[in-house]
This record gives C-alpha cells, sequence and structure tokens, in this order.
C-alpha cells in the first residue's frame, strides 16, 4: 500500500519512518517533508494548507492511507476534505480538532464532562483581563497562566509570577503578537506538580493510552527561560505511575470519550493530553488533536507493533482489537536548535556529523531542514534536529542521545543538557 504523510517537522520524520516499517506498505510519501525526510522518503511539494491540491494528488496517486502530523491542517479540516473524496486518513475532523484549535472551545469542553482541569475565566479585550489578573494575585495567587486562545504553535502561552508580566503578555497577545491567535485570552489558576504528556488513540468507541512520556518545554536547563514548541521527551514517564495512568483513563480520557460522543464529533486519530499530577491528583492543562513533538520521536522509538495496521484499525472503529507492544528499553530525544530560538535566529548554516551521529545508534530525526545551493544539508527552522536513542535504562538512553548530539555541529547550535533529569530524580527517591 502507498501512505502519505503531511507535515514537514520531526514529528513527519518519525512518522514517515515508523509506518515504513510495516509489511503492508510498499512506498512512505511526504509532503512537503524536509531535508532528512526526501534522504529517506519520496517528498511532494505541496503545502500542508493546499487541502484539495493535496486531496487531488492522494487521488491521482492512489494513495490508501493519509496520516496527518501537524495541527494547522487538521483544524482547517483536511480530514474532511479527504474523507469527502473517500480517501481514509487518520485525524479528528475540523469540529473535533477544535479541542486544540481554541483553548476556550478546550475549557468548556472540559468544564461540561467533568474533566479535571484548571479554574479559569476567558477575555475578548484586555482591560478585563488585566484587571482579572491584578486582582487573582491580590488574593495571593503565586502564579497565573495565561493562554492566546488559538494556534501559536507552543509559544502562545505564559506562566507568570507577577501581575506585570500577566499583563504585559495579554497585550502582546491582543496586539497581534501571535497573529490571530490571540483575539481573545484564556487565564488559568497556576497548577503546581509534574507536567506530563499522554498520547491516547481514539476510534469514536473505544480510546486507549499509548506508552507515557515527558516532555521539556523551556528553552534552557533546569527549565529556565521562555516556552517553546519542546527542548526533548523521554519514554516512559516515571511520573505516570499505574496509579496515576488509572486516574487518567477514568477521569480523563473516559469523559473524553464520553464527551465526544455526546457532541457527535468525529474522532479518529490520536489526542494528546497535557497534564499536571499534583497533590490533588491529575488535571489537565491542554489537548492536541494530533502527535506531540518531540514526545512522538521517544514514544515511537518504543513501539514495536505494526503502526499502519494500528491506525487503520482506529480509522476502521476497531481500536480494541488493536495490538500495541512496547519495548521495555526508554527512550529520550534532544532537540537541537538555532540560536536565538524561540525568538529571533539566523538560518541557513551548514549542519555537519550527521552521519557520525547515526554511526553511534542513534536515529537523527529532521525537523527545520533544508538544501542550499550546493546540496548541503542547512538549518532553516527554530527546532532543527531531534536526536533520539534508547538504552538498558533512562541514563543509558540519555548517554546514547547525548553521545549523538555532540557529533552534530552548526553556528549557533544550541540544546538542553537536561533532557531527563525527572526520570533521574524519580531512580534516586526510590
Amino acid at each position: 500500500m502507498k501512505v502519505l504523510v503531511v507535515g514537514s517537522g520531526g514529528r513527519e520524520h518519525v512518522l514517515c519512518w515508523k509506518l515504513s516499517q510495516s509489511k503492508n506498505v510498499e512506498k512512505v510519501f511526504c509532503a512537503p517533508g524536509n531535508a532528512g525526510i526526501a534522504q529517506e522518503f519520496e517528498c511532494v511539494n505541496i503545502k500542508v494548507s493546499e487541502l484539495e491540491k493535496m486531496a487531488d494528488w492522494a487521488v491521482a496517486n492512489q494513495i490508501d492511507f493519509t496520516v496527518v502530523g501537524p495541527e494547522a491542517p487538521l483544524c482547517d479540516g483536511i480530514v474532511d476534505v479527504f474523507k469527502k473524496r473517500n480517501l481514509a486518513i487518520f485525524g479528528p475532523s475540523k469540529a473535533a480538532a477544535q479541542l486544540e484549535g481554541s483553548k476556550t472551545f478546550a475549557k468548556k469542553f472540559m468544564e461540561k464532562y467533568q474533566i479535571p482541569t484548571a479554574r479559569a475565566a476567558e477575555f475578548d479585550t484586555p482591560a478585563p483581563a488585566k484587571a482579572y489578573v491584578e486582582k487573582e494575585f491580590a488574593n495571593g495567587e503565586k502564579g497565573i497562566v495565561v493562554k492566546a486562545d488559538g494556534l501559536a504553535a507552543g509559544k502562545g502561552v505564559l506562566v507568570a509570577d507577577n501581575a506585570k508580566a500577566a499583563c504585559d503578555f495579554i497585550d502582546l497577545c491582543f496586539e497581534g503578537g501571535f497573529g490571530g491567535a490571540g483575539s481573545r485570552v484564556l487565564i488559568e489558576e497556576c497548577l503546581f506538580g509534574e507536567e506530563t504528556s499522554v498520547l491516547a488513540l481514539v476510534d469514536g468507541n473505544t480510546i486507549r493510552a499509548l506508552a507515557s512520556s515527558q516532555d521539556h518545554k523551556r528553552a534552557y536547563d533546569q527549565d529556565k527561560g521562555p516556552n517553546t514548541g519542546g527542548m526533548g521527551a523521554y519514554s516512559p514517564a516515571p511520573v505516570v505511575t499505574a496509579e496515576v495512568l488509572a486516574e487518567v483513563q477514568k477521569n480523563v480520557l473516559d469523559n473524553v470519550l464520553k464527551g465526544l460522543q455526546a457532541e457527535q464529533l468525529d474522532f479518529h486519530g490520536l489526542l494528546f493530553v497535557g497534564a499536571m499530577v499534583t497533590d490533588k491528583g491529575v488535571k489537565v492543562l491542554e489537548f492536541n488533536v494530533r502527535f506531540g513533538d518531540p514526545e512522538v520521536q521517544a514514544v515511537l522509538s518504543r513501539f514495536e507493533g505494526d503502526l499502519v495496521d494500528v491506525m487503520q484499525k482506529v480509522v476502521a472503529g476497531k481500536l480494541a482489537d488493536a495490538e500495541l507492544l512496547w519495548s521495555d528499553e526508554p527512550a529520550v530525544c534532544v532537540v537541537m536548535a538555532s540560536g536565538g530560538y524561540p525568538g529571533d535566529y539566523e538560518k541557513g548554516f551548514a549542519i555537519s556529523g550527521l552521519e557520525a551521529a547515526a554511526a553511534t545508534g542513534a536515529k537523527v530525526f529532521h525537523a527545520g531542514t533544508g538544501l542550499n545551493s550546493a546540496g548541503e544539508i542547512v538549518n532553516t527552522g527554530g527546532r532543527v534536529l531531534g536526536v533520539t536513542a534508547r538504552g538498558k535504562d533512562v541514563r543509558t538512553a540519555i548517554d546514547n542521545a547525548y553521545r549523538a548530539v555532540d557529533c552534530i555541529k552548526w553556528q549557533g547550535a544550541f540544546c538542553r543538557r537536561d533532557i531527563g533529569y525527572h526520570a533521574l530524580e524519580h531512580e534516586k527517591n526510590k
């Protein structure tokens, strides 16, 4: 069969890689892909925003199955477009994708279906939003979370420990700092605990969690600096004990499924639950309607089943029959980024050491890469590479990943040097 992966980042690279391992897959295409994906698979020059063109190409090239990586085309309705042409596609409908596309929609959904989450208020103008923030801090709140309502590539969120920072961010949102994503803001109480990511498959009848993982959102070591799209991840996450996972299944996943069914939302794909494990139980921070990046690199590096077969069962409403097989070995993904990310950064610098990194046994997933006129691989984005490795234990997986990282160079490149530190702390405290 022929498979199409939609997107151009590290998430799409790992999806191509894992889907290609299925015995039923003849060829994998990626639209538009990147320089690293193009080394292994055939890339198609179609933008993720060109939904009709993408569907036309899939029909003309007899694509049997399509997997959508990023959130934007899902929120724009690519699944609806493909289904109208009887094309099999993995992902939620445009209506269901509002769980990620609108934080206000998601918050109301959580409240309606008793999904534990932070107390929140929404605002369409800056003045009342800032007044609310001032009142919260005056009442003794130690922190406030301000979120741009729409899609902002993981950057439209600020955790503020003072009113001025929160109010400045509110102004940034309403002044167009995140495009249309900031025309409304959601202000939440700040939850304290340990954050984790739960990825779950949903087929309308069944919802099943995949292996646990934990992301590192802040740009710098020890969780310092601004929020990013993610600077690294590991799987499994020790904070997700059997008891925590049972709580997530009962209070979050099962209630999500009830809500999707009650609202008649067509969801045959992947639900990402960003959650905080607090001393008062698990509370949901956000929903995404696609694989998290870089969590997916760590999670799928441990997956040993047939991903195409599993995804086809999801689309067919037969998830209960799918076989989910996992390696016992932990996996760690370290993101290498362009200097200045998540702010302004320079691009076009040649990347060296990729072959040496691969020779260590790690897998280098490309995100923001392209080719220059000399045919060299260069950085073209903020997050550039996701260097991923497994090991007999977390410490070994971390060491294996950084051994490969240290082979790779380009001007301005940086990464966090502490990916997986929460897991090591859990091991110390056993």
